[in-house]
């Protein structure tokens, strides 16, 4: 990486031609700022700056000269101004928590998931008073994600949302059509969501939804499956963790003030700002599997893999998803006010993931269509009682995601995120399959019924499932 600020300075001509010359000293680290609609017009010839920009942003530990710190604004989602200034800059609970994004994201690489001392505390999510306390009643203690591949889990998202939209509008116009209502299963690439009932007045039951938002929008991002894309998690993070306020967000077209959080810096990141950090993470490669094993290992792990799917592992943990399109575009479709979507800009920016080796690498099926090897579905799944409390052992709901409730982890890079459990607080694969409860109860206890050389066998295969370390 010795040599990203040498390619930085000759690829952002591409992007920011009048740049202003910074003193080499200086104590800011955001630097000129990027502008969408710019990058845009720039087109496949921008990419590579705005994803080494995107990496710089990334590592880069926030200054308060940038604008990091928000002393008149708490960590919520919808911009909302706190009733006394904060006492600290920093602080555990509610944040500003981390000089950058890279101290929370960087086992075993820049992007990759945190051990338990990086966690963060959450809120419900949208207006909700800043926190002192570890009180679980006023927030809920989260590990860090791995970011590895989430540029085709959200273009996969994307696609599972226009499937389940387009099957309500079937609905809605056969149920005009006919006088009567139509009820309808919703599924996407394989995945049921659940049925809705669509009226000839165009009211909509959606009593019978499964583990999918009522709009019917995939949020494949967080623990909890809250966040629609990465450039909304961005924005997100950004405030909570760092008091850095984007201006699609927080700037005067929403607020009315360029400097919502009152600490004498406006407009503290552009929309070209988020779009670059955005690239950079929607382009990280997939996790990869080890084929360096011995040959115990490669038997163990081929009988583990058979195995995973004979105990019902893989119905939530799929192997892969099929993916149509490759191609990115940033803003996307499905975003909500305080995020910009592709309808708010003239032209966005569009990253062909074709152009990367790693996508050349994945297997295709007969369609034609790219097959993540996510290991997930993407869907909310009940994964936690009273039998079993491990995985669910939160007081507080989540944008109204119920407590015991989480989004299918994703298992690519599970051989290298260690440790696990949407808290951070178990640290064996074994102990984290025994966790499982509500609809996985099933499948956990046939996974407790196996010999222990089989278990073992599972374990191994899980093991293979790795973040390629190149740095």
């Amino acid at each position: 990486m010795n040599r990203l600020p040498v390619l930085l300075a000759a690829a952002m001509a591409a992007i920011a031609p009048a740049a202003a010359s910074e003193e080499p000293w200086a104590e800011t680290t955001i630097g000129q700022h990027l502008v969408l609609e710019e990058i845009a017009r720039e087109g496949e010839a921008a990419i590579d700056a705005l994803i080494l920009k995107g990496e710089t942003l990334f590592r880069a530990k926030f200054t308060t000269l940038d604008g990091a710190g928000r002393p008149m604004a708490t960590q919520a989602i919808v911009p909302t101004r706190r009733k006394r200034p904060i006492a600290e800059t920093f602080s555990r609970t509610h944040g500003p928590d981390a000089n950058a994004c890279v101290a929370c994201h960087n086992d075993p690489v820049a992007g990759a998931a945190g051990d338990f001392v990086a966690n963060v505390f959450v809120s419900e999510g949208f207006e909700s008073a800043d926190f002192d306390s570890l009180d679980p009643q006023f927030s809920n203690e989260r590990n860090s994600n791995i970011l590895q591949g989430s540029g085709l889990v959200e273009l996969l998202a994307r696609e599972m949302t226009a499937d389940l939209q387009t099957i309500r509008a079937a609905a809605l116009k056969e149920a005009r059509a006919s006088g009567k209502a139509v009820t309808r299963d919703l599924s996407s690439k394989g995945v049921p969501f659940g049925s809705i009932t669509a009226s000839p007045d165009g009211m909509v039951d959606i009593t019978r939804l499964d583990g999918v938002d009522t709009d019917l929008v995939v949020r494949p991002f967080s623990q909890k499956g809250v966040f629609t894309s990465l450039r909304q998690f961005t924005i997100n993070a950004l405030n909570v963790h760092h008091g850095i306020q984007a201006t699609e967000r927080f700037g005067a077209r929403w607020t009315g003030t360029p400097d919502f959080d009152e600490d004498g810096h406006v407009d503290e990141v552009s929309d070209g700002d988020i779009s670059a950090l955005v690239a950079w993470q929607a382009t990280l490669p997939v996790p990869t599997r080890r084929t360096d094993l011995p040959d115990v290992w490669k038997a163990a792990a081929a009988r583990g893999e058979a195995l995973f799917a004979e105990t019902g592992c893989a119905s939530c943990h799929r192997p892969a998803l099929p993916l149509e399109s490759l191609k990115f575009t940033d803003p996307g479709p499905f975003d909500a006010a305080g995020t910009l979507k592709l309808a708010d800009v003239e032209q966005p920016i569009v990253i062909d993931f074709v152009r990367f080796a790693w996508v050349k690498a994945l297997p295709r099926d007969e369609q034609g269509r790219v097959l993540v090897p996510l290991f997930g579905d993407l869907k909310r799944h009940q994964i936690a009682d009273q039998r079993n409390e491990r995985l669910g052992n939160e007081l507080m709901a989540q944008r109204f995601v119920a407590r015991d409730v989480f989004m299918t982890a994703e298992l690519w890079g599970i051989g290298s995120s260690a440790p696990y459990g949407h808290r951070g607080d178990i640290t064996t694969l074994d102990e984290v399959i025994r966790a499982h409860a509500g609809e996985a109860t099933d499948v956990r206890k046939a996974y407790e019924t196996l010999p222990e050389a089989d278990r073992k066998a599972i374990i191994a295969f899980l093991k293979t499932l790795v973040i390629e370390e190149t740095e």
